[in-house]
C-alpha cells in the first residue's frame, strides 16, 4: 500500500512543510544536507514528531489528520523503523533482537524466532545469533537493526541511514536486499550511488522543505539547487564485466583498472573525461566519438551533455568550450583513462 503525507511540523528550531506520495512497494530515496530535516520527516511518519498541521496515510491507513483530530500511536501504525542509531536491547541476544520485531506484531515465541533466524541468515550474520550486540562491530549492529526492521513484515518501512556503516562488499549485497523487500520504502542516504541505484523517485530536502522531487534521471538530467546538482554529479553506467574489460549496456567496451567479473555499475567524475575534436592521441585507454547533445554554461565552467554512444556529462573551462567550438559541433572525440572509473558489483 502507498504512503501520502502532506506535513507541517516543527522540532527545535526546524519546521518542515512537506508533501508527497510513494507509491506501493515503490522505493523513494530522500535526500538533502545535513538539517534539511530527512529524519525528521521520517519521524514524522513514524508518529514520532507530531504534526502541527497535516495528513499522513500509510499504507491505506490514515495515521495522523489534524482536522479530524486522528494520531495514530507509533506501535499502532503499519510501518517499521530502523533508526541510523539502531537502538538494539543490549540484555538481549542477536536473534532476540530480531524476533522482538515479530513478537511486537503478533507472532508467538517460537515463530518469530525462525522468522528472525531466516533475516540473519539474509543478512549474512546467522553465526552471531547467540552473541549481544556489545560484542558486534558497527556494521553488524547495523544489519541486526535492518534485519530487525524487515522482519516486522510491515507494509511500510522507514529506513534513515541504513546502509551508512556496511563496507563496500556487504553494502551491495544489502542494497540487493533491500531492492527486493515488497514494503514501501522509504530510504535516507547520503550516497549518490544508492540514490540512483535504489529509488524509484527521489524527494530532495533542504530546510525543510522538498525542493525536486521526480526519478533519479529526471533530477540528474535537471538539477534544481546546487546542492542537488554536487549530489547527483557524477556518471553513472551498466554493463558486464569480463576481467578489465566492460561491456556497457549500451555496446561500447571500457578498460579498467580493476579486474571484475559480472554486472557491474561504472562510475566516474564527469571532470575526468577530456574532449577533442578529432581521435586524441592520448595514453587514455578509452576513448570514443561521441555527440554533443547539449552544451549549458555554468558560471566559469560548461556542461557538456554527450549523447550516444555513452550518455553522460563533462565539465570543462569555458575556455576549452571557446577552444573547442562545442555549441556548433554535433560530435567530439571523448578520452577517459582507465584509471579514472569506479566498478562496482551491480
Amino acid at each position: 500500500m502507498s504512503v501520502r503525507a502532506g506535513i507541517q511540523a516543527t522540532t527545535g528550531n526546524l519546521t518542515i512543510q512537506a508533501g508527497f506520495h510513494a507509491p506501493a512497494g515503490s522505493c523513494t530515496v530522500v535526500v538533502g544536507p545535513n538539517g534539511a530535516g530527512k529524519t525528521t520527516l521520517i519521524h514524522v511518519l513514524a508518529g514520532l514528531i507530531p504534526l502541527q498541521a497535516g495528513r499522513v496515510v500509510l499504507a491505506g491507513q490514515v495515521v495522523e489528520d489534524t482536522d479530524r483530530g486522528i494520531r495514530v500511536p507509533p506501535d499502532r501504525r503499519p510501518m517499521a523503523l530502523h533508526s541510523q542509531h539502531n537502538l538494539l536491547f543490549p540484555h538481549l541476544s542477536v536473534v532476540d533482537n530480531v524476533a522482538f520485531g515479530p513478537r511486537c506484531s503478533g507472532l508467538a515465541t517460537r515463530p518469530a524466532r525462525r522468522q528472525a533466524e531466516a533475516w540473519l541468515d539474509r543478512v549474512g550474520l546467522a553465526e552471531v545469533a547467540g552473541l549481544r550486540p556489545s560484542q558486534l562491530s558497527g556494521g553488524q549492529a547495523q544489519r541486526v537493526a535492518l534485519a530487525r526492521a524487515a522482519a516486522c513484515r510491515s507494509e511500510v518501512l522507514l529506513l534513515d541511514e541504513s546502509l551508512a556503516s556496511l563496507d563496500a562488499g556487504t553494502r551491495t549485497d544489502v542494497r540487493h536486499l533491500l531492492a527486493g523487500i515488497e514494503a514501501t520504502r522509504i530510504l535516507i542516504t547520503h550516497d549518490p550511488v544508492e540514490a540512483r541505484v535504489l529509488a524509484d523517485q527521489i524527494l530532495v530536502m533542504e530546510r525543510g522543505r522538498i525542493v525536486q522531487a521526480g526519478t533519479p534521471e529526471a533530477v540528474a538530467a535537471d538539477p534544481r539547487t546546487p546542492w542537488t546538482a554536487g549530489l547527483m554529479d557524477v556518471n553513472l553506467l551498466t554493463g558486464h564485466a569480463s576481467g578489465t574489460e566492460v561491456t556497457l549496456d549500451c555496446g561500447l567496451t571500457l578498460t579498467t583498472a580493476s579486474p571484475m567479473t559480472g554486472p557491474v555499475l561504472v562510475t566516474f567524475s564527469p571532470a575526468a573525461v577530456t574532449l577533442s575534436n578529432s581521435r586524441p592521441h592520448t595514453s587514455a585507454r578509452n576513448t570514443w566519438e561521441t555527440e554533443v547533445a547539449r552544451v549549458q554554461p555554468e558560471g566559469d565552467r560548461v556542461k557538456v551533455v554527450l549523447g550516444a554512444p555513452v550518455p553522460c556529462h563533462v565539465w570543462v573551462t569555458a575556455g576549452a568550450e571557446r577552444e573547442l567550438d562545442l555549441s556548433s559541433q554535433p560530435r567530439c572525440w571523448a578520452a577517459l583513462k582507465a584509471t579514472e572509473l569506479t566498478v562496482r558489483e551491480a
